[in-house]
């Protein structure tokens, strides 16, 4: 949801929380990585579900997203070649494939047991060698169809076995489950850019090697529109060992505009 430029404002802007602590808590509370690993974890898996659903857009009802991966540098292949369900997808970004400024390498491998529109369906991502702009990213999503009323498609994504390397060598474990809804574009199956999803709960973990951890759970609804490459809207409940904060999107704009608030004093982000 949110672009990789994000994570350094966040970085800077914890470490200020820290000036009134003891020499202890400063250690403590300055090693603020989870916080950047958590934020470049959630970019990746909501750029891993995006590839999935246009996948299954473009090779399973042969629509166009309008973002198309077959025209783009990653090669999308069947294996094994099936025409009933399971259906297995490979994403092959070779040695380097750069689509707005993010580079992924290695493979993508997505099973659908279904049309992810089926209630019940499931579309499982799995990464094969695989990172973001200098980001190993190992685990797997389950994004899940549990749609009640037709007129409200809804999915769970559950993370397992997330693995997060970053570029200078330090390992993030991470897991979380969210409820994501579709709120607008449900009557206009062949569009896209008109959807709007809503991730209306959840929470994601994210443990340092070392044991630090960081939390953030839904607070009010996370918004994105599909036209627009930014969360638009919603709160995001931040807690760790001396954090304890909000993340507020904004009032439904277009951009790329943030807040972190924290004991009264509210910094701004710009992802």
């Amino acid at each position: 949801m949110r672009k990789i430029k994000f994570l350094f404002p966040v970085f800077s802007m914890l470490a200020l929380t820290v000036v009134s602590c003891t020499k202890e808590d400063v250690a403590a509370a300055s090693d603020t990585t989870p916080v950047v690993a958590s934020a470049s974890i959630d970019v990746v898996n909501e750029l891993d579900i995006q590839t999935g659903t246009q996948v299954s857009f473009e090779k399973l009802t042969s629509r166009k997203t309008g973002k198309s991966l077959t025209g783009s540098c990653a090669e999308v292949t069947m294996d094994p070649i099936t025409t009933t369900f399971p259906k297995t997808f490979y994403v092959n970004f070779g040695d380097g494939c750069t689509t707005n400024s993010i580079t992924r390498k290695g493979k993508l491998k997505i099973t659908f047991s279904n049309y992810i529109t089926v209630t019940g369906s499931t579309m499982t991502v799995e990464r094969i060698n695989y990172s973001v702009n200098g980001n190993m990213v190992e685990g797997k999503i389950v994004y899940k169809n549990t749609t009640i009323n037709p007129d409200i498609p809804q999915w769970t994504r559950t993370v397992t076995d997330g693995k997060f390397t970053d570029s200078k060598g330090e390992i993030y474990l991470n897991t979380g489950t969210h409820t994501v809804k579709q709120t607008a574009g449900v009557s206009t199956p062949l569009l896209l850019n008109d959807n709007t999803y809503e991730m209306t709960e959840g929470t994601h973990t994210v443990t340092k090697e070392n044991g630090a951890k960081i939390t953030l759970t839904v607070v009010e609804s996370i918004i994105k529109n599909h036209s627009c490459d930014y969360v638009s809207k919603g709160k995001l409940k931040v807690e760790s060992t001396l954090l304890n904060g909000v993340i507020d999107y904004g009032n439904g704009d277009c951009d790329n505009k943030a807040t972190y608030t924290q004991g009264g004093i509210t910094f701004p982000i710009t992802m």
